[in-house]
C-alpha cells in the first residue's frame, strides 16, 4: 500500500512539474510578445509623434553669418638648421588640451527588427566605388510635389512602416562594413535617397528619416519650393552657414537662403554628428600614382607612396571644425585618424628596413629627416586660397605641404613605428610635435602632464630631433597628447 502512495505521490509531482513548465513557457512566450509589441509601438509612437509635430510646428528662422576658415596671419616659413643647439636646452610646460575622447557612433533608439519578405527587392549605387545593396520597398520612393506641413507629414508616415526596417538594417550594415564615419554616412544615405527617388524633395525626406531612424539629430526646413535638411554636429563647422535653434546649431546640406521655416521638434534620442574619423575609411581600392619620396640628408632612404583615391576624394568633401572652439582639436582630429592599410602596406616595410635594428632616437631621427626634406613647402593660402589641414594620405598625395600637414604625418609615422607617445606643440604661426622616448634623450623639452616630451619639428630643415626652431614664442606654446 506504501509503494503504491509513493509512486501516485511520484506520478503527480511529475505532471505538477510538467504543467508547471509549460505554464513558465506559456508566460515567456506572452512576455516575449509583450516586449515586441512595447518595442514597435514605442517606435512607432515616436515616429506619430513627430508626424503630428510636422504639421504645426514650424517657425521662421534667420541663417547666421559662416565662420570664417581660421587663418594664421603670420605664417612662419620653414627655417634651415643652422647646425648649432641652445648652449642651454629651453623646456617649457606649454598650455595643456585634453585629448579628444572617442565618441560612440549614434544608434537608433530600439533595435530595428528584421523583417522576412518572400521577394527581396535591392537596389544597388556605388559609393566611392564600393558596391552598396540596400532592400528599399517601392513606396520608399516618394514624390513630394509641394512643401506644405500636411504634404511632409503625409510622406513621413508613409515611411513610419516596418517595411523599411530592413533598409534601415541595411543602411546600418553598410556603415559597419565600411566604417563610415557619421559624415560619410550621412553623404551615403544622400547619395542612396537622391539615386532611388525621381523627385529632389522626396529623395530629402528619404534620406531625413533613415538619418533620423538610425540615431541622429536633424530638423527639417523649406526653403520656398525645397524641403532641406538640416544636420545638428558636435562640432563648429567653418565656412559654412548654420540655424540655431532651441541653443543647438544646426548646418544645412544643400545651401539655403537666409531665412527658412524649420520644424523645431526634436526627435526622442537623437544625437549630433561627430566629424571624428575614428577607424579607416574603406572605400574603394584604387590607388593613386606611385610617388617616390627621398630624404636629402640620408639619400639612400626613401619610400615609394600610394594612396587610396577614393579616400582623397572623400577628404575633400570633409568639412572643416573644431570642438569647444579651440584650432588643436582641429589639427588632433585629423592626426588621430587612422592611416589607410593599403598606404600602410606600401611605405612602412621599406621605412621599417631603415628603422629595425636601431634604437628609437636613432630611428626617429631618420624619420624626421625624411618628412623634413621630402616634401616642397608652400603656404596654403597661395595653393588653396585658405587654411587646409592634411590627413597624412592628403601630404603623401598633394605634391605641397605646410608645418601643420608635415606635422600631422610625422605624428602618425612615429606612432606607428615606434610606438611613442606623440604631442602636437603650437606656437602662434607654426605647428610642430614633440616626442616621449623611452630612453634618456636631451634638447628642447616640452614637460606635458608631468612627462618628458623632445621637440621634433618636420619644418625646421635640416634640424635634429631636440632642436626647437628659433623667435618662436615658446611662452604661448599649447600642446595636446595624440592617441596611438
Amino acid at each position: 500500500m506504501k509503494r503504491y502512495q509513493i509512486l501516485s505521490f511520484l506520478l503527480l509531482l511529475m505532471t505538477t512539474g510538467v504543467a508547471y513548465s509549460q505554464s513558465l513557457r506559456e508566460r515567456y512566450k506572452d512576455f516575449k510578445k509583450q516586449t515586441e509589441s512595447k518595442y514597435t509601438s514605442f517606435r512607432e509612437d515616436c515616429n506619430k509623434q513627430y508626424a503630428q509635430f510636422l504639421l504645426t510646428v514650424w517657425d521662421w528662422y534667420e541663417g547666421k553669418t559662416p565662420l570664417s576658415l581660421p587663418m594664421d596671419n603670420n605664417p612662419l616659413p620653414p627655417k634651415p638648421y643652422n647646425g648649432r643647439n641652445n648652449d642651454a636646452p629651453i623646456v617649457i610646460s606649454p598650455i595643456g588640451v585634453n585629448p579628444i575622447k572617442n565618441i560612440p557612433q549614434p544608434k537608433p533608439i530600439e533595435p530595428i527588427k528584421e523583417i522576412p519578405t518572400l521577394d527581396e527587392d535591392y537596389f544597388t549605387l556605388k559609393f566611392y566605388n564600393q558596391e552598396c545593396k540596400i532592400r528599399l520597398p517601392k513606396f520608399a520612393k516618394l514624390s513630394l510635389n509641394d512643401c506644405q506641413p500636411k504634404s511632409i507629414a503625409s510622406g513621413w508616415e508613409s515611411l513610419c512602416n516596418e517595411g523599411m526596417n530592413n533598409a534601415i538594417r541595411d543602411c546600418l550594415e553598410t556603415r559597419i562594413r565600411y566604417n563610415l564615419c557619421d559624415w560619410a554616412y550621412l553623404m551615403f544615405l544622400d547619395q542612396l535617397a537622391q539615386k532611388y527617388c525621381d523627385n529632389s524633395n522626396g529623395a530629402t525626406l528619404l534620406t531625413a528619416f533613415l538619418y533620423c531612424q538610425s540615431g541622429y539629430q536633424m530638423r527639417l526646413a523649406v526653403d520656398g519650393t525645397k524641403l532641406m535638411l538640416l544636420y545638428g554636429s558636435k562640432h563648429q563647422i567653418f565656412d559654412k552657414g548654420y540655424f540655431i535653434v532651441d541653443g543647438i546649431c544646426f548646418y544645412p546640406l544643400a545651401e539655403p537662403s537666409n531665412s527658412i521655416s524649420i520644424c523645431g521638434a526634436a526627435f526622442k534620442g537623437e544625437t549630433p554628428m561627430s566629424l571624428l574619423i575614428e577607424k579607416e575609411q574603406l572605400l574603394g581600392d584604387k590607388l593613386s600614382e606611385e610617388r617616390v619620396i627621398t630624404a636629402t640628408r640620408n639619400k639612400d632612404i626613401s619610400m615609394i607612396s600610394q594612396v587610396p583615391q577614393s579616400l582623397i576624394e572623400f577628404y575633400n568633401t570633409y568639412p572643416t571644425s573644431d570642438l569647444n572652439g579651440n584650432p588643436m582639436t582641429r589639427w588632433a582630429m585629423y592626426a588621430n585618424t587612422p592611416l589607410a592599410q593599403k598606404t600602410k602596406d606600401k611605405i612602412y616595410p621599406s621605412l621599417r628596413q631603415y628603422t629595425d635594428g636601431k634604437d628609437k632616437l636613432q630611428a626617429a631621427e631618420m624619420l624626421l629627416n625624411l618628412v623634413q626634406t621630402g616634401f616642397v613647402y608652400e603656404y596654403d593660402d597661395k595653393v588653396w586660397g585658405h587654411d587646409r589641414a592634411f590627413f597624412a594620405e592628403e601630404t603623401l598625395f598633394y605634391p605641397f605641404c605646410d608645418c601643420e600637414d608635415r606635422s600631422i604625418l610625422f605624428s602618425r609615422l612615429i606612432r606607428d613605428l615606434l610606438s611613442l607617445d606623440v604631442a602636437l606643440i603650437y606656437y602662434p604661426g607654426h605647428l610642430a610635435t614633440a616626442v616621449c622616448f623611452d630612453q634618456e634623450v636631451s634638447g628642447d623639452t616640452m614637460i606635458i602632464g608631468g612627462r618628458k616630451f623632445i621637440v621634433c619639428d618636420p619644418t625646421y630643415i635640416g634640424a635634429p630631433v631636440g632642436a626647437q626652431m628659433p623667435d618662436l614664442e615658446y611662452d604661448k606654446a599649447q600642446a595636446i597628447i595624440l592617441k596611438k
